[in-house]
């Protein structure tokens, strides 16, 4: 595990300094051990048994809201270091839906990834849906449970969850084109996920 950490803190780290923070050794330092105990804790285990969810990531994300918590920044702050220091993931992304939005089928792929997802999800027990419906050129579906929104639940920064939540919106954003993408609600200040994602 230590290279995973390793390799998180050397991108907090390089946040850190286009933020211009003072100490930053210091911060690197106690961000790495923070996020060591944290895989090394029993409740990662409990946690980490979901094929479909990147947990050390998720860990990787949670570490970085509870030191800059501890830093005195507020969740805006939080959540826009947080973009920063994964933008290179998020970047690649962007790329990959962008070469999808141009192409005619771009709302069948994003009917198959939900159809798939949902299916996969089901099965491992991440995530808990009241509904899932898909017509012609409309899904929409609801969600009661999420275990992103318990790990970080668990460590008491539930709104921060929506790091993740917002990656749906960020996502269809880029696929424009031939879809429109409506979010009702989430879990992270919600009482469910409520999502409506048609054909243009």
């Amino acid at each position: 595990m230590n290279k995973e950490v390793k390799r998180y803190a050397d991108l907090y780290e390089k946040q850190l300094r286009r933020d211009n923070y003072p100490d930053i050794a210091e911060k690197k330092k106690r961000y790495s051990e923070r996020l060591q105990q944290m895989y090394d804790s029993k409740i990662y285990k409990e946690h980490n048994i979901y094929p479909t969810m990147n947990v050390n990531l998720i860990y990787a994300v949670i570490a970085v809201c509870l030191e800059l918590k501890e830093l005195g920044l507020d969740n805006k702050q939080i959540m826009d270091f947080s973009d920063g220091v994964f933008r290179k993931r998020k970047k690649l992304f962007a790329i990959l839906e962008g070469l999808i939005d141009i192409l005619p089928n771009s709302y069948k792929i994003a009917e198959k990834w939900n159809i798939d997802d949902h299916e996969k999800r089901v099965k491992d027990g991440s995530i808990t849906y009241d509904m899932f419906k898909v017509e012609d050129g409309r899904i929409e579906y609801s969600i009661s449970e999420c275990m992103y929104v318990k790990m970080f639940e668990y460590y008491g920064i539930r709104p921060l969850c929506k790091i993740f939540c917002k990656t749906d919106e960020s996502a269809y954003a880029l696929l424009k084109r031939r879809i429109n993408f409506t979010r009702y609600s989430d879990l992270s200040d919600g009482d469910c996920c409520h999502d409506v994602i048609t054909r243009k």
